[in-house]
Protein backbone atom coordinates (compact mmCIF):
# COMPACT_ATOMS: atom_id res chain seq x y z
CA UNK A 1 0.00 0.00 0.00
CA UNK A 2 2.95 2.35 0.28
CA UNK A 3 4.80 4.16 -2.42
CA UNK A 4 8.16 2.65 -1.42
CA UNK A 5 7.86 -0.71 -3.14
CA UNK A 6 9.58 -1.64 -6.34
CA UNK A 7 12.05 0.92 -7.62
CA UNK A 8 15.55 1.45 -6.41
CA UNK A 9 18.03 4.27 -6.36
CA UNK A 10 17.74 7.85 -5.20
CA UNK A 11 15.40 9.46 -7.69
CA UNK A 12 13.40 12.69 -7.53
CA UNK A 13 10.23 11.28 -9.08
CA UNK A 14 9.00 7.76 -9.84
CA UNK A 15 7.06 6.63 -12.86
CA UNK A 16 7.59 9.55 -15.18
CA UNK A 17 10.87 11.27 -14.50
CA UNK A 18 10.30 15.00 -13.96
CA UNK A 19 11.41 17.38 -16.63
CA UNK A 20 12.91 20.75 -15.87
CA UNK A 21 9.61 22.29 -14.90
CA UNK A 22 9.69 25.85 -13.63
CA UNK A 23 8.90 26.27 -10.00
CA UNK A 24 5.14 26.79 -9.64
CA UNK A 25 4.02 30.30 -8.91
CA UNK A 26 4.00 31.00 -5.21
CA UNK A 27 0.50 31.91 -4.04
CA UNK A 28 -0.14 35.52 -3.29
CA UNK A 29 -1.48 34.48 0.11
CA UNK A 30 0.52 31.46 1.28
CA UNK A 31 -1.14 31.50 4.67
CA UNK A 32 -4.08 33.24 6.29
CA UNK A 33 -3.49 36.73 7.58
CA UNK A 34 -2.12 36.93 11.09
CA UNK A 35 -4.20 38.61 13.67
CA UNK A 36 -6.38 38.15 16.67
CA UNK A 37 -7.99 35.13 15.14
CA UNK A 38 -4.86 33.06 15.61
CA UNK A 39 -3.66 33.02 11.99
CA UNK A 40 -7.10 32.92 10.37
CA UNK A 41 -9.49 35.40 8.88
CA UNK A 42 -12.13 36.52 11.40
CA UNK A 43 -14.92 33.99 11.70
CA UNK A 44 -18.22 35.44 10.54
CA UNK A 45 -21.55 33.84 9.82
CA UNK A 46 -23.11 35.69 6.89
CA UNK A 47 -26.28 34.30 5.38
CA UNK A 48 -25.18 31.57 3.03
CA UNK A 49 -26.33 31.59 -0.57
CA UNK A 50 -29.10 30.74 -1.02
CA UNK A 51 -30.71 32.20 2.07
CA UNK A 52 -32.52 30.32 4.81
CA UNK A 53 -34.76 27.46 3.59
CA UNK A 54 -37.45 28.41 6.10
CA UNK A 55 -39.44 30.73 3.74
CA UNK A 56 -39.63 28.03 1.06
CA UNK A 57 -40.59 25.46 3.69
CA UNK A 58 -43.40 27.73 4.89
CA UNK A 59 -44.57 28.19 1.29
CA UNK A 60 -44.62 24.41 0.69
CA UNK A 61 -46.45 23.56 3.91
CA UNK A 62 -48.89 26.47 3.54
CA UNK A 63 -49.79 25.28 0.03
CA UNK A 64 -50.27 21.74 1.33
CA UNK A 65 -52.66 23.03 4.01
CA UNK A 66 -54.68 24.94 1.41
CA UNK A 67 -54.87 21.84 -0.77
CA UNK A 68 -55.91 19.73 2.20
CA UNK A 69 -58.84 22.06 2.91
CA UNK A 70 -60.49 20.80 -0.29
CA UNK A 71 -60.70 17.29 1.21
CA UNK A 72 -62.97 18.15 4.11
CA UNK A 73 -61.48 15.32 6.22
CA UNK A 74 -58.87 15.64 8.93
CA UNK A 75 -57.15 12.26 8.48
CA UNK A 76 -56.31 12.52 4.78
CA UNK A 77 -55.46 16.20 5.27
CA UNK A 78 -52.77 15.34 7.85
CA UNK A 79 -51.36 12.63 5.58
CA UNK A 80 -51.20 15.10 2.69
CA UNK A 81 -49.28 17.69 4.72
CA UNK A 82 -46.83 15.01 5.90
CA UNK A 83 -46.34 13.77 2.33
CA UNK A 84 -45.69 17.33 1.14
CA UNK A 85 -43.09 17.83 3.88
CA UNK A 86 -41.32 14.57 2.98
CA UNK A 87 -41.36 15.18 -0.77
CA UNK A 88 -40.15 18.78 -0.70
CA UNK A 89 -36.63 19.27 -2.13
CA UNK A 90 -33.83 19.13 0.42
CA UNK A 91 -31.22 20.68 -1.88
CA UNK A 92 -31.11 24.50 -1.98
CA UNK A 93 -32.30 26.15 -5.20
CA UNK A 94 -29.71 26.99 -7.84
CA UNK A 95 -28.28 30.44 -8.35
CA UNK A 96 -30.80 32.68 -10.07
CA UNK A 97 -33.49 30.01 -9.97
CA UNK A 98 -37.06 31.28 -10.06
CA UNK A 99 -40.61 29.95 -9.78
CA UNK A 100 -40.85 29.10 -13.49
CA UNK A 101 -37.67 27.03 -13.28
CA UNK A 102 -39.19 25.07 -10.40
CA UNK A 103 -42.66 24.66 -11.94
CA UNK A 104 -42.19 21.12 -13.40
CA UNK A 105 -40.58 19.81 -10.22
CA UNK A 106 -43.17 21.42 -7.95
CA UNK A 107 -46.09 20.05 -9.98
CA UNK A 108 -44.46 16.61 -10.07
CA UNK A 109 -44.00 16.47 -6.29
CA UNK A 110 -47.55 17.67 -5.67
CA UNK A 111 -48.94 15.07 -8.10
CA UNK A 112 -47.01 12.28 -6.35
CA UNK A 113 -48.31 13.41 -2.96
CA UNK A 114 -51.94 13.41 -4.12
CA UNK A 115 -51.67 10.08 -5.95
CA UNK A 116 -50.05 8.47 -2.90
CA UNK A 117 -52.83 9.85 -0.71
CA UNK A 118 -55.52 8.53 -3.06
CA UNK A 119 -53.88 5.07 -3.10
CA UNK A 120 -53.69 4.91 0.71
CA UNK A 121 -57.31 5.97 1.15
CA UNK A 122 -58.51 3.45 -1.46
CA UNK A 123 -56.47 0.66 0.12
CA UNK A 124 -57.56 1.15 3.76
CA UNK A 125 -61.03 2.75 3.41
CA UNK A 126 -62.42 1.74 0.00
CA UNK A 127 -65.86 3.12 0.84
CA UNK A 128 -64.38 6.62 1.23
CA UNK A 129 -62.05 6.74 -1.76
CA UNK A 130 -61.38 10.19 -3.22
CA UNK A 131 -63.33 11.07 -6.37
CA UNK A 132 -61.41 12.20 -9.44
CA UNK A 133 -62.95 15.67 -9.24
CA UNK A 134 -61.71 16.11 -5.65
CA UNK A 135 -58.23 14.96 -6.64
CA UNK A 136 -58.12 17.35 -9.60
CA UNK A 137 -59.33 20.30 -7.50
CA UNK A 138 -56.99 19.56 -4.63
CA UNK A 139 -54.00 19.13 -6.94
CA UNK A 140 -54.78 22.40 -8.74
CA UNK A 141 -55.14 24.40 -5.52
CA UNK A 142 -52.04 22.83 -3.95
CA UNK A 143 -49.81 23.31 -7.02
CA UNK A 144 -51.00 26.86 -7.69
CA UNK A 145 -50.52 27.92 -4.07
CA UNK A 146 -47.07 26.32 -3.90
CA UNK A 147 -45.88 28.01 -7.10
CA UNK A 148 -47.30 31.37 -5.97
CA UNK A 149 -45.68 31.10 -2.54
CA UNK A 150 -42.30 30.14 -3.96
CA UNK A 151 -42.53 32.92 -6.54
CA UNK A 152 -43.08 35.42 -3.74
CA UNK A 153 -40.06 34.10 -1.83
CA UNK A 154 -37.82 34.28 -4.92
CA UNK A 155 -39.08 37.79 -5.77
CA UNK A 156 -38.31 39.08 -2.27
CA UNK A 157 -34.83 37.57 -2.44
CA UNK A 158 -34.13 39.16 -5.82
CA UNK A 159 -35.28 42.55 -4.54
CA UNK A 160 -33.08 42.19 -1.45
CA UNK A 161 -30.05 41.27 -3.57
CA UNK A 162 -30.65 44.19 -5.93
CA UNK A 163 -30.80 46.59 -3.00
CA UNK A 164 -27.83 45.08 -1.19
CA UNK A 165 -25.77 42.77 -3.44
CA UNK A 166 -23.30 40.36 -1.91
CA UNK A 167 -19.72 41.63 -1.96
CA UNK A 168 -17.29 39.26 -3.66
CA UNK A 169 -13.58 38.84 -4.31
CA UNK A 170 -12.41 37.47 -7.66
CA UNK A 171 -9.33 35.22 -7.43
CA UNK A 172 -7.19 34.40 -10.45
CA UNK A 173 -4.91 35.95 -13.08
CA UNK A 174 -5.51 39.69 -13.08
CA UNK A 175 -6.64 39.99 -16.72
CA UNK A 176 -9.15 37.14 -16.56
CA UNK A 177 -10.37 38.21 -13.11
CA UNK A 178 -10.97 41.79 -14.27
CA UNK A 179 -12.91 40.52 -17.28
CA UNK A 180 -15.14 38.31 -15.14
CA UNK A 181 -15.64 41.06 -12.56
CA UNK A 182 -16.69 43.54 -15.25
CA UNK A 183 -19.19 41.03 -16.70
CA UNK A 184 -20.72 40.35 -13.28
CA UNK A 185 -21.00 44.08 -12.55
CA UNK A 186 -22.90 44.54 -15.83
CA UNK A 187 -25.58 42.12 -14.56
CA UNK A 188 -26.73 43.38 -11.14
CA UNK A 189 -29.67 40.93 -11.19
CA UNK A 190 -27.25 38.15 -10.22
CA UNK A 191 -26.93 39.82 -6.80
CA UNK A 192 -23.11 39.78 -6.65
CA UNK A 193 -20.88 42.87 -6.55
CA UNK A 194 -17.13 42.22 -7.01
CA UNK A 195 -15.07 44.59 -4.86
CA UNK A 196 -11.52 43.41 -5.54
CA UNK A 197 -9.18 41.13 -7.47
CA UNK A 198 -6.78 38.74 -5.74
CA UNK A 199 -3.80 38.06 -8.00
CA UNK A 200 -0.05 37.52 -7.80
CA UNK A 201 0.57 40.87 -9.44
CA UNK A 202 -1.39 43.69 -11.05
CA UNK A 203 -1.46 43.87 -14.85
CA UNK A 204 -1.72 47.66 -14.96
CA UNK A 205 -5.17 47.64 -16.58
CA UNK A 206 -8.01 49.76 -15.27
CA UNK A 207 -10.64 48.10 -13.14
CA UNK A 208 -11.10 46.88 -9.60
CA UNK A 209 -8.21 47.16 -7.13
CA UNK A 210 -5.79 44.24 -7.22
CA UNK A 211 -4.93 42.73 -3.84
CA UNK A 212 -1.50 41.13 -3.77
CA UNK A 213 -0.90 40.35 -0.08
CA UNK A 214 -2.75 38.79 2.84
CA UNK A 215 -3.14 42.08 4.69
CA UNK A 216 -4.99 43.66 1.76
CA UNK A 217 -7.31 40.65 1.48
CA UNK A 218 -7.97 40.82 5.21
CA UNK A 219 -8.79 44.52 5.00
CA UNK A 220 -11.14 44.04 2.03
CA UNK A 221 -12.85 41.16 3.79
CA UNK A 222 -13.67 43.35 6.81
CA UNK A 223 -14.43 46.67 5.14
CA UNK A 224 -16.67 45.29 2.39
CA UNK A 225 -18.28 42.40 4.26
CA UNK A 226 -17.22 39.92 1.57
CA UNK A 227 -19.56 36.94 1.35
CA UNK A 228 -18.55 35.26 -1.93
CA UNK A 229 -15.30 34.28 -3.61
CA UNK A 230 -15.19 33.73 -7.37
CA UNK A 231 -12.35 31.49 -8.62
CA UNK A 232 -11.72 32.09 -12.33
CA UNK A 233 -8.80 29.80 -13.20
CA UNK A 234 -8.25 26.05 -12.56
CA UNK A 235 -4.74 26.60 -11.18
CA UNK A 236 -6.09 28.83 -8.41
CA UNK A 237 -7.33 25.85 -6.42
CA UNK A 238 -3.79 24.53 -6.02
CA UNK A 239 -1.94 27.84 -5.83
CA UNK A 240 -4.30 29.58 -3.41
CA UNK A 241 -5.53 26.61 -1.40
CA UNK A 242 -4.72 28.10 2.05
CA UNK A 243 -6.42 31.36 1.10
CA UNK A 244 -9.58 29.65 -0.17
CA UNK A 245 -9.79 27.50 2.97
CA UNK A 246 -9.34 30.54 5.21
CA UNK A 247 -12.05 32.46 3.36
CA UNK A 248 -14.42 29.48 3.49
CA UNK A 249 -13.82 29.08 7.23
CA UNK A 250 -14.62 32.78 7.71
CA UNK A 251 -18.07 32.21 6.21
CA UNK A 252 -17.57 32.98 2.51
CA UNK A 253 -19.10 30.86 -0.23
CA UNK A 254 -16.44 29.82 -2.77
CA UNK A 255 -17.51 29.43 -6.43
CA UNK A 256 -15.46 28.24 -9.38
CA UNK A 257 -16.36 30.05 -12.60
CA UNK A 258 -15.39 28.97 -16.10
CA UNK A 259 -14.11 32.21 -17.57
CA UNK A 260 -13.95 30.73 -21.09
CA UNK A 261 -16.02 28.05 -22.80
CA UNK A 262 -17.76 25.73 -20.29
CA UNK A 263 -15.83 22.46 -20.16
CA UNK A 264 -18.11 20.74 -17.67
CA UNK A 265 -21.91 20.50 -17.30
CA UNK A 266 -22.90 23.05 -14.69
CA UNK A 267 -26.55 23.72 -13.83
CA UNK A 268 -25.43 26.78 -11.87
CA UNK A 269 -24.68 29.99 -13.72
CA UNK A 270 -23.65 33.47 -12.65
CA UNK A 271 -23.95 36.32 -15.17
CA UNK A 272 -23.83 33.69 -17.93
CA UNK A 273 -20.71 31.94 -16.59
CA UNK A 274 -20.94 28.25 -15.73
CA UNK A 275 -20.08 27.84 -12.07
CA UNK A 276 -20.09 25.31 -9.27
CA UNK A 277 -19.73 25.50 -5.51
CA UNK A 278 -16.38 24.57 -4.01
CA UNK A 279 -16.11 23.42 -0.44
CA UNK A 280 -12.42 23.69 0.53
CA UNK A 281 -11.54 21.10 3.14
CA UNK A 282 -13.84 18.37 4.36
CA UNK A 283 -15.70 20.39 6.98
CA UNK A 284 -16.20 19.70 10.66
CA UNK A 285 -19.06 17.24 10.31
CA UNK A 286 -17.32 15.31 7.55
CA UNK A 287 -14.11 15.29 9.59
CA UNK A 288 -15.97 13.99 12.62
CA UNK A 289 -17.60 11.14 10.66
CA UNK A 290 -14.26 10.23 9.11
CA UNK A 291 -12.56 10.30 12.51
CA UNK A 292 -15.20 8.04 14.06
CA UNK A 293 -14.71 5.52 11.24
CA UNK A 294 -10.93 5.68 11.72
CA UNK A 295 -11.07 5.11 15.48
CA UNK A 296 -13.55 2.23 15.24
CA UNK A 297 -11.70 0.43 12.43
CA UNK A 298 -8.15 1.01 13.64
CA UNK A 299 -9.01 0.02 17.21
CA UNK A 300 -10.82 -3.12 16.09
CA UNK A 301 -8.08 -4.13 13.66
CA UNK A 302 -5.35 -3.54 16.25
CA UNK A 303 -7.14 -5.82 18.69
CA UNK A 304 -7.70 -8.47 16.04
CA UNK A 305 -4.20 -8.26 14.57
CA UNK A 306 -2.39 -7.96 17.91
CA UNK A 307 -1.29 -11.61 18.08
CA UNK A 308 -0.15 -11.52 14.44
CA UNK A 309 1.85 -8.34 15.05
CA UNK A 310 3.53 -9.89 18.09
CA UNK A 311 4.41 -13.02 16.11
CA UNK A 312 5.90 -10.99 13.22
CA UNK A 313 7.86 -8.80 15.64
CA UNK A 314 9.21 -11.88 17.44
CA UNK A 315 10.35 -13.51 14.18
CA UNK A 316 12.05 -10.26 13.10
CA UNK A 317 13.77 -9.91 16.46
CA UNK A 318 15.13 -13.46 16.30
CA UNK A 319 16.15 -13.36 12.64
CA UNK A 320 17.24 -9.73 12.18
CA UNK A 321 18.26 -8.61 15.63
CA UNK A 322 17.09 -5.60 17.69
CA UNK A 323 15.23 -2.64 16.19
CA UNK A 324 11.96 -4.25 15.10
CA UNK A 325 10.02 -0.99 14.66
CA UNK A 326 10.97 1.33 11.79
CA UNK A 327 10.28 5.04 12.34
CA UNK A 328 10.37 7.64 9.59
CA UNK A 329 9.27 11.25 9.33
CA UNK A 330 6.39 11.84 6.91
CA UNK A 331 4.28 14.86 5.98
CA UNK A 332 0.61 14.82 6.92
CA UNK A 333 -2.32 17.21 6.82
CA UNK A 334 -1.50 20.90 6.24
CA UNK A 335 2.18 20.02 5.87
CA UNK A 336 2.64 18.92 9.48
CA UNK A 337 5.31 16.23 10.02
CA UNK A 338 4.64 13.06 12.00
CA UNK A 339 6.47 9.80 12.73
CA UNK A 340 5.21 6.88 10.66
CA UNK A 341 5.57 3.39 12.15
CA UNK A 342 6.27 0.13 10.29
CA UNK A 343 7.81 -3.22 10.97
CA UNK A 344 11.46 -2.98 9.92
CA UNK A 345 12.17 -4.95 6.75
CA UNK A 346 15.22 -2.96 5.60
CA UNK A 347 18.05 -1.13 7.31
CA UNK A 348 19.21 2.01 5.41
CA UNK A 349 22.94 2.61 5.28
CA UNK A 350 22.58 6.04 6.89
CA UNK A 351 20.11 8.85 7.55
CA UNK A 352 20.67 10.37 4.12
CA UNK A 353 19.65 7.16 2.39
CA UNK A 354 16.62 6.84 4.66
CA UNK A 355 15.47 10.37 3.83
CA UNK A 356 16.23 10.51 0.10
CA UNK A 357 16.15 7.00 -1.37
CA UNK A 358 12.83 6.42 -3.09
CA UNK A 359 12.68 2.69 -2.39
CA UNK A 360 14.72 -0.26 -1.36
CA UNK A 361 17.53 -1.37 -3.65
CA UNK A 362 17.86 -5.05 -4.47
CA UNK A 363 14.72 -6.18 -2.66
CA UNK A 364 15.34 -9.77 -3.82
CA UNK A 365 18.41 -9.88 -1.55
CA UNK A 366 16.25 -9.41 1.54
CA UNK A 367 15.61 -12.32 3.88
CA UNK A 368 12.56 -14.28 2.85
CA UNK A 369 10.49 -13.22 5.87
CA UNK A 370 11.11 -9.51 5.18
CA UNK A 371 10.08 -10.00 1.54
CA UNK A 372 6.97 -11.81 2.76
CA UNK A 373 6.04 -8.94 5.07
CA UNK A 374 6.45 -6.37 2.31
CA UNK A 375 4.55 -8.30 -0.36
CA UNK A 376 1.63 -9.00 1.98
CA UNK A 377 1.75 -5.46 3.48
CA UNK A 378 1.91 -6.93 6.98
CA UNK A 379 4.71 -4.47 7.72
CA UNK A 380 2.10 -1.70 7.38
CA UNK A 381 -0.08 -2.93 10.24
CA UNK A 382 1.69 -0.71 12.76
CA UNK A 383 0.28 2.31 10.92
CA UNK A 384 -3.03 1.45 12.54
CA UNK A 385 -1.50 2.98 15.65
CA UNK A 386 -0.82 6.17 13.66
CA UNK A 387 -4.48 6.18 12.68
CA UNK A 388 -5.65 5.64 16.26
CA UNK A 389 -3.42 8.49 17.45
CA UNK A 390 -4.79 10.84 14.78
CA UNK A 391 -1.61 11.18 12.71
CA UNK A 392 -3.26 9.46 9.75
CA UNK A 393 -6.61 8.22 8.47
CA UNK A 394 -7.60 4.83 7.13
CA UNK A 395 -8.23 6.39 3.70
CA UNK A 396 -6.41 9.37 2.26
CA UNK A 397 -3.37 10.41 0.22
CA UNK A 398 -0.29 8.37 1.06
CA UNK A 399 2.19 10.41 3.15
CA UNK A 400 5.68 11.04 1.85
CA UNK A 401 9.00 12.17 3.28
CA UNK A 402 9.82 15.91 3.43
CA UNK A 403 12.54 15.57 0.79
CA UNK A 404 10.16 14.13 -1.78
CA UNK A 405 7.30 16.45 -0.81
CA UNK A 406 9.52 19.40 -1.70
CA UNK A 407 10.60 17.76 -4.97
CA UNK A 408 7.10 16.75 -6.08
CA UNK A 409 5.47 20.04 -5.04
CA UNK A 410 7.82 21.89 -7.39
CA UNK A 411 7.40 19.49 -10.30
CA UNK A 412 3.63 18.95 -9.97
CA UNK A 413 1.51 21.98 -8.92
CA UNK A 414 -1.38 19.80 -7.73
CA UNK A 415 0.76 17.73 -5.38
CA UNK A 416 0.73 20.18 -2.46
CA UNK A 417 -3.08 20.31 -2.56
CA UNK A 418 -3.14 16.66 -1.39
CA UNK A 419 -2.33 17.86 2.12
CA UNK A 420 -5.82 19.31 2.54
CA UNK A 421 -6.85 16.00 4.11
CA UNK A 422 -5.12 13.66 6.56
CA UNK A 423 -2.78 11.12 5.00
CA UNK A 424 -4.09 7.58 4.75
CA UNK A 425 -2.97 3.95 4.83
CA UNK A 426 -4.74 3.41 1.51
CA UNK A 427 -6.47 5.70 -0.96
CA UNK A 428 -8.13 6.15 -4.31
CA UNK A 429 -4.78 6.26 -6.09
CA UNK A 430 -3.65 2.99 -4.51
CA UNK A 431 -6.80 1.04 -5.39
CA UNK A 432 -6.40 2.26 -8.98
CA UNK A 433 -2.97 0.64 -9.24
CA UNK A 434 -0.82 3.71 -8.46
CA UNK A 435 1.68 2.06 -6.13
CA UNK A 436 5.40 1.64 -6.27
CA UNK A 437 7.26 3.31 -9.14
CA UNK A 438 4.25 4.98 -10.76
CA UNK A 439 3.42 8.49 -11.94
CA UNK A 440 3.33 11.12 -9.20
CA UNK A 441 1.23 13.34 -11.44
CA UNK A 442 -1.42 10.60 -11.71
CA UNK A 443 -1.35 10.00 -7.97
CA UNK A 444 -1.85 13.69 -7.21
CA UNK A 445 -4.77 13.84 -9.64
CA UNK A 446 -6.50 10.82 -8.09
CA UNK A 447 -5.85 12.08 -4.54
CA UNK A 448 -7.28 15.53 -5.29
CA UNK A 449 -10.30 13.96 -6.99
CA UNK A 450 -10.87 11.86 -3.86
CA UNK A 451 -10.73 14.95 -1.63
CA UNK A 452 -13.03 16.97 -3.90
CA UNK A 453 -15.68 14.22 -3.97
CA UNK A 454 -15.22 12.87 -0.44
CA UNK A 455 -18.01 10.90 1.17
CA UNK A 456 -18.08 8.33 3.94
CA UNK A 457 -19.40 5.71 1.52
CA UNK A 458 -16.45 6.37 -0.78
CA UNK A 459 -14.12 5.59 2.13
CA UNK A 460 -15.97 2.33 2.75
CA UNK A 461 -15.70 1.38 -0.93
CA UNK A 462 -11.96 2.09 -1.00
CA UNK A 463 -11.44 0.00 2.14
CA UNK A 464 -13.37 -2.91 0.62
CA UNK A 465 -11.37 -2.69 -2.62
CA UNK A 466 -8.16 -2.61 -0.57
CA UNK A 467 -9.22 -5.71 1.36
CA UNK A 468 -9.87 -7.54 -1.94
CA UNK A 469 -6.45 -6.49 -3.24
CA UNK A 470 -4.73 -7.74 -0.06
CA UNK A 471 -5.92 -11.31 -0.56
CA UNK A 472 -4.58 -11.52 -4.11
CA UNK A 473 -1.31 -13.35 -4.63
CA UNK A 474 0.47 -10.14 -5.65
CA UNK A 475 -0.44 -8.46 -2.36
CA UNK A 476 -1.40 -4.78 -2.18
Amino acid sequence: MTAERTAHGTVPSPGAQPRDHPRPTVPVVPAPARGAAGGRFPARRPADWPASPVPLLVADLGAAVLGALTLGRSGPAVLLVLAAALLRPHRPPRLGQGALDELPAVCGRVAVAWLALAALVAAYTPERELPAAVLALGFTVHAAADCAGRALVHWRRRVALLRQPRAALVVGPAAAAQRVAAAVLRHPRCGVRPVGIVADQADGAAGLPVLTCAEEVHRALIQNGVRDVLVVHPAVRAQHGPLLRALAESGCAVWELDADAPWYPAPEQLAGFACRRLRPGSGRRAGLRKRVLDVVLSGSLLLAAGPLLLFCALVLRISEGPGVVFRQERIGRDGRPFTLLKLRTHRPADEHESATRWSVANEQAMPWFCRFLRRTSLDELLQLWNVLRGDMSMVGPRPERPYFVAQFSQAHPGYAARHRMPAGITGLAQVNGLRGDTSIEDRARFDNAYIDTWSLWQDVCILLRTAVALVRPTGS
